[in-house]
This record gives structure tokens, sequence and C-alpha cells, in this order.
């Protein structure tokens, strides 16, 4: 039987976007308070240095200075001032040492941020410089070790086994065994090796990162941009050795997150300056100033694939290698979720996976939008479009005869449920009309087309609470921490309400996060919310519905009809009065991996599948190519809104554009030398200029809120490995490096043709 939905379905705009449209809408950069203090960060300028001195006095006596803050002062009302949610490895300010070029070292307090900036540049910092490394290979071995000593945090019991190691630069260290792979190539038929690596990147949400602390009597209240107000004020209180209840966080809108907002970033600073100094404290960090904070990963991936002599792959070797920069952030769990993906939606028998975080002296990495999975698969579909060619294969035809089927095992050991891997990749041959003939064009300019497919486990363990309350008129009040940054959470959570109460979508209100009002939610990252917190949403709504049954029951309403929210609150109390609250709270079933074999039997509640399809133009005379059609195709459940789903899969598609052909932070010996918008280059809407159509497969996740999943990430997935499969369509020559820039694509046709 098939349920008709009224609310889940509808392509609504989203709630706030008259607020977005019309400019009123709030965000935490608009935010002033009276007598607030502004803070400006001064800066490391060498990548790994003992600290000998740092001179304030010119800075402190700079008219309109209120206060320079060191480490030290901060080390007098907070004794062990370091965070981190794998390690806590990172000082609030630094301490003893540097470990990278643009870590914060102090901060200059004025009422004005103008004065403040024109302060810091007044401090002097005296280093003895120390060795240091920057690639993720080299700092496997060099005898430069960016931290003496480290101390886990115990956050996430999937990383409770870390231990703080001496004299190497491993963060992690992450293996999955499934079969006997070295058996398996032993006996291979086809036997191909290839390395790639991709670049260290940036977020650059347009909104940049910014935190207000104002101290209260034993409290603290933050205004902050973030995708996590749980874990910051659990993180606060961490530090401060407080209850939770004395630490609030509120957020706004955010101007785009896609994971540089996740966990502590300026959100400790700001608590203990405002401590220091009994003041509200903003700080704002500048566009430049981001690319000190947190960033993508660049990794060197190293695969290798046995094939017997049908093209069935046989076995699957992969060694991943994360440079995680100077403090580890999230970095160990992106190099332990996403690895063990590392080997692709492929059905192998046997597969050895080694994932390694690294530390460096670079800026440190997390997570960002796809959690490792996009640097994966431009690695592993690459190779697989490498291996088609090696057979004389169709590219298609090589996948389809290895895809990873529901019924099967993952490399895990956890048997594949509502995955649609297949349909997904049937699909985007269809819309890209595989089987017909292709122009390859003529003269300078080439044609070309590729695909490329990958899939990606949610994380978890996670969990998610909400709350609903119902006032006297029917109307309703959705809290919950999840934060919308831009990808519609607010207006998808609202339609699950109303689904499940049975209203309409304009009548559920969405409380922004407050930590104070709205309950607990891990995170806004992951492409986790719609099922996470949408579950526990409809959950929250079905409580609801349980008590107003009850008291139906009680006020003797006739059983036989249905009878609105304020009908029967009105009944129960004789007039417009009382109030109900529903609460859900939802946590996946999990099983952790194995720390030897990394087997687990149930990894993850729900999986990802995207693929991409491009056709291509490559100039033969300049490199340069010109993508002239995009098709995405992705498995994401049942659609809770429609016109938000393709705007989420536009929207991530065009960011892996930016990775695919332009965005590399360029670095000389540690100092990034193009640490500002005019010279690292995101997408514009004029670089947009080809057709893109986004197909969403008819799907449905038996575990989601009415069968949806997440689908921020989807769009990310295929997008860099059909484009270079596209090239070496067009042009025979194969680019294993990202971005993908005009002079590698030159350089490379010039070497073929030079034999």
């Amino acid at each position: 039987m098939t349920t008709k939905h009224t609310e889940f379905g509808r392509s609504i705009p989203r709630i706030e976007s008259k607020q977005k449209v019309s400019g009123t809408a709030e965000y935490m950069h608009h935010f002033t308070l009276p007598g607030m203090l502004y803070g400006k960060i001064f800066r490391s300028t060498i990548s790994h240095g003992k600290i000998i001195s740092i001179n304030t006095d010119a800075a402190q006596s700079y008219p309109g200075v209120v206060s320079v803050i060191t480490g030290e002062d901060i080390k007098k009302i907070i004794p062990s001032p370091y965070y981190g949610p794998a390690f806590l490895d990172q000082p609030i300010l630094a301490l003893d040492k540097v470990h990278f070029i643009g870590e914060p070292v102090a901060v200059v307090v004025s009422h004005s941020p103008h004065i403040a900036e024109a302060a810091c540049q007044l401090i002097e910092a005296d280093y003895e410089e120390l060795e240091a490394v920057y690639d993720e290979i080299e700092a496997l071995t060099s005898s430069a070790i960016v931290h003496d000593e480290l101390k886990p945090s115990g956050t996430f019991p999937d990383l409770k086994h870390l231990v703080g190691r001496k004299n190497t630069n491993i963060a992690l260290d992450f293996h999955l065994r499934h079969g006997n792979s070295d058996d398996a190539f032993v006996n291979a038929k086809h036997v191909f090796e290839h390395v790639f690596t991709t670049q260290q990147g940036m977020h650059t949400p347009l909104e940049p990162m910014v935190s207000i602390a104002v101290p209260g009597d034993q409290s603290i209240t933050l205004h902050s941009a973030t995708q996590m107000p749980s874990f910051v004020r659990l993180e606060i209180a961490r530090l401060l050795g407080w209850k939770e209840n004395q630490v609030r966080v509120k957020s706004a809108h955010l101007g785009g997150g896609y994971g540089a907002k996740v966990y502590i970033k300026l959100e400790a600073l700001v608590t203990a300056i405002a401590l220091i100094l009994n003041k509200p404290i903003k700080i704002s960090l500048t566009m430049e100033e981001q690319f000190y904070t947190i960033c993508k990963h660049a990794t060197t991936f190293k695969i290798k694939s046995a094939l017997d002599e049908s093209g069935k792959i046989i076995a699957r070797d992969c060694k991943v290698y994360w440079n995680g920069g100077a403090y580890a952030d999230i970095g160990p769990r992106v190099a332990q979720k996403s690895g063990f993906t590392a080997a692709g939606p492929y059905d192998i028998d046997h597969v050895s996976i080694d994932s390694f975080e690294i530390y460096t002296n670079r800026p440190p990495a997390g997570a960002i939008r796809g959690f490792g999975i996009p640097q994966l698969v431009w690695a592993y579909e690459s190779h697989t479009d490498m291996l088609a060619h090696e057979l004389k294969m169709d590219p298609l035809e090589f996948r389809t005869k290895n895809i990873l089927k529901n019924g099967a095992q993952q490399a895990t050991g956890t048997v594949i449920e509502h995955m649609e891997t297949e349909l997904v990749l049937n699909t985007l041959a269809e819309k890209m009309n595989w089987g017909e003939t292709f122009d390859r064009g003529t003269g300078s300019i080439r044609k070309g087309r590729g695909i490329a497919i990958a899939f990606k486990a949610s994380v978890s363990p996670t969990t998610s609470t909400a709350a609903i309350t119902i006032h006297g008129d029917g109307s309703c009040l959705l809290a919950m921490s999840t934060v919308d940054m831009g990808q519609g959470s607010d207006t998808a959570m609202a339609q699950i309400a109303a689904e499940t109460l049975g209203i309409s979508t304009e009548k559920v209100k969405v409380i922004r996060p407050d930590t104070d009002i709205t309950p607990y939610d891990m995170g806004t990252l992951g492409s986790r919310s719609t099922f996470h917190m949408g579950n526990a949403v409809k959950l929250a709504a079905e409580d609801v519905l349980k008590k107003f049954q009850h008291m139906a029951d009680k006020a003797g309403l006739d059983k036989n009809l249905t009878h609105s929210p304020d009908v029967i609150l009105q009944k129960t109390y004789g007039m417009q009065a009382g109030t109900v609250v529903g609460f859900g709270s939802y946590k996946p079933s999990y099983a952790p991996t194995d720390l030897k074999t990394g087997a687990s039997s149930n990894v993850t509640p729900f999986w990802m599948v995207g693929a991409t399809g491009v056709e291509v133009d490559v100039d033969i005379e300049t490199g340069h190519v010109k993508v002239n059609k995009m098709i995405n195709v992705v498995d994401a459940g049942e659609l809770v809104n429609p016109k938000i789903a393709n705007t989420q899969i536009s929207g991530a598609a065009v960011m892996q554009c930016g990775f695919t052909f332009s965005e590399e932070m360029l670095f000389d010996e540690g100092q990034l030398t193009n640490g500002s918008f005019a010279d690292y280059k995101i997408q514009g809407i004029h670089d947009v200029n080809f057709p893109m159509e986004n197909i969403c497969v008819k799907s449905n996740h038996h575990g989601g809120p009415y069968g949806a999943k997440g689908i921020g990430e989807s769009g990310t997935f295929g997008v860099s490995p059909a484009i270079a499969n596209a090239i070496y369509d067009a042009v025979c020559v194969r680019i294993t490096s990202l971005p993908i820039t005009p002079e590698k694509v030159f350089q490379a046709i010039h070497m073929k043709n030079e034999g």
C-alpha cells in the first residue's frame, strides 16, 4: 500500500528564504553588544620553533588598546588550555612552541577592531627555529617531529583506542583486512598499481568564522557561527571545569560552513579573553585568516589492483596518507571513517587498506564536504578507469561487472542494504546515452566523456534529540540543535514534523540552536541531519501524538473523529491554554570496527551513492578543458523536498569543480603564498557555464524518516575523476594530481606526443 504524503516531498521554498532575500536575516557578524571589545590575532611567522619571548610592550601602550593576551595569560584561568576532538593537542594560544606559520600566538584587545589590528603589527616574537616537515610522505620518516607528546581526548567511542605516541608523526593508523590479498596478488592474471595525489584546499564559506563571548555570573554565553553548538558547550565546560548548564551557546544563520565550523574554532579563545577581562569580546576572522584555521587534507593514495582473465577485480591494496597539518582536529576520524571505503563501491573478495593521519607543519586539516571521500574517489575512480582501458574494456562495462550490490559484503564485512549503486550507474549511463556514437571533435578541439561512481558511509555513532511543543492554538515549535547553514535543514525538519503531526509545514516554527533551549545534537556535518535528526524529529512528533491520543480519550472525544491539537487542548483545559511537549531521541545501531582487521558487522546506519558523467572539450594547443555537460545521479532515498535536494546536488558538484580545476593552497617552505580570494580561485557563476542535470533515483531507506537519508555530499563524489576520465577519453593523457590545470594537461599532451 502506498502512503500518501501531504507535507513530506513538497517542494516548498525554504522557510527562511524571505529573510535572506530581503536582507533581514541575522548573521553573527551583525551582532554587537554595549561595551563589547574586539580581538585581533597575532600569528606565528615560522613553521616550527620554540617560543623564546613575546614582546607585547609596544602593542600594550598603543592608544586605544585595552589588553594584549598571550598563552601564559590564558593558563592563569584555564590551567590546561588544550582542545581537540581526537587529541587535546591544540592550545588556545601557542604555548612553548609554534607548529605552523599562521598559528595564533597573541591577541590584541580594543574597543576598535582597527586599533587592535594596527597594534598587532607591534608585537615581536623571538623563536628558536626547529626542523619542519610539510609533506605527508616525508613526515613518515622525518626526524622533524611535530608534537613531542599527545593526549587523546576520548571524545568519540570509535577513537578511544588512540594513544599518545612519541617520536612519530602518525596521529592515527587504520588498517582493514578482508580476505587474503597477498595470495590473490600472487595468483592474479593482471596487476596494476598507480599513485594519485590531491592538494590542500580551503572550505571558503563566504561568512568567515566569528565568535562572541559574554561573561556572566559564573556563566558564559557564546554567540558563534558554529555547526556544532552542543559540542562547543560540552568542550567549553570541560576546559573551564564547569557544569554544562553554566555554558550557553547560540548560533544564527551561517553563511556557509562545509565543515569549516565544526568542533572548536574561535570559541575557546573568546571565552578565555572574556573571562580574563570580564567584558564581552568578539573575534571575527578575515577571509585570509580562514586559510590558517582549518583546511582540506592533501593526500597521497597508492592503489594496486589484481584482476582475473575476465576483468573481475579479485584484490585491491590501498595505502592512503592524509596530510593533517599541525593539529589533528577531526582528521583521525576522517582517516578512519573514509579510509574503510578506499577500495571503492566494488565487490572485491580480497581487500587490504591502510589509512594514516599524518602530522606536518602546515595549517590543520579537518572535515570538509565529503569527509575525505572526494580525495579517495579521485584515486580509485581514475584507477578503475585505467584498469578498464588496460583490459580494452568499456569503462561502464568494467564498472558494471564489478559493482557492489545489495546483499554483498562491503570490505568491513557489513552487508550492503538499501544502497542503489547499480541503479545509479545504469541511470547515469542511460542519461549519458553511453551506448551511442560520440563526436570526437576535430582540429585543436578534441571531445571526450567520462563517468565515475562512489559511495560513503554515514558517520556513526552519533546522537540527535528533538523536542516539539504544541501550544493552545495548535501552533507548533520545533526545538533542535541542528544548524541550518544554507542546506535547508530547518525546512526539511519542519516538513517531517508537519507530516507526522498532520498539520501544514507553515504551522511549524523552528527555533534556532540555543543550548539552553534546544536539545542535544552531535553536529551538523557529514550529511547526517536528514537521517539522524529527521528520525529524532519524527519520534518527537509521534510522542506528541501519543499524548494527544491519551488526552482525547480522557476528555471523552469521539474516537471515530480526527481532532486537531487546538480542539484537544481546549477540551482538556476548558479554554485556549496548556502545552504539550513531545521528545524524540535517535541513536543508530553501530558495531565498532575491530582494531586489527577493521571488520564490523554494522559500520554505518546508511550508505550514500553518487555518480557523475561529463562531456568535455580539450584544446590540445593550450591544455584548456571545457565542460560541456554534467549529469549527477544520486541515491538519496525518499526526498523530503525535491527542489532543495536538487540545489544541494548542484552546490556540491560546483564546489567540487573548484577543487578539480583551480583551488589549491600553495606553500613555500610552510608559508602560504596565495591566501586570499585574489589568488585562491574558487568557482564563480561564470565558471559554471555548462548545463547540469541532477537525478535522484527512486529508492527508500527503511531506517530513515519516511525513507529519507542524507544527500548533501553525494554530488561531490564523482566530479573530479569523471572529468579526468573524460580528458583521457579525449586526448589519451592521464592526470594523476589535482587540480587539473591547463599547464598539466598541455604538458601531458606534449610528453605523449614526444613519445
